[in-house]
């Protein structure tokens, strides 16, 4: 078994006892099974897939960090939200107004242009996940 916890700057998102989880990471999905090596890896805005008891659930993250030691992994994301309360319509209104901003980039320093980009990745996660029907 793992233990996995999720914490956002807001909360802590998820916390319980899991079987393995699939976390998108700048490298590409991780697979995490009990025993695992340890690990410090980026987290890329996506789906990360949990299985626990043979059912399987999907969380959408942004971007972050993934620590896995002694079979508890770790993951600071910015922004995290469980599949039951994604809101698509706030998501394609969130999505609508990064593409907005990101059309005057030229008068937007790069940090802003970093957290807007960021923000467009979490939501388009988030309405890709939906329009899977998952």
């Amino acid at each position: 078994m793992l233990t996995l916890e999720i914490v956002t700057p807001e909360a802590r998102v998820y916390s319980d006892t899991i079987d393995t989880v699939v976390i998108p990471t700048t490298s590409g999905e991780v697979g995490i099974l009990p025993g695992h090596i340890p690990l410090l890896t980026q987290v890329e805005a996506g789906e990360l897939c949990v299985t626990k008891n043979g059912k399987d659930e999907s969380l959408i993250i942004s971007g972050g960090f993934a620590e896995i030691e002694n079979d508890r992994v770790s993951i600071l994301a910015e922004n995290a939200i469980t599949e039951e309360t994604i809101d698509t319509h706030a998501a394609e209104d969130a999505r609508k107004r990064a593409e907005e901003a990101l059309k005057n980039r030229d008068s937007m320093d790069v940090e802003e242009v970093e957290r807007v980009e960021a923000a467009l990745r979490f939501n388009m996660a988030q309405l890709a996940h939906k329009l899977r029907g998952k």
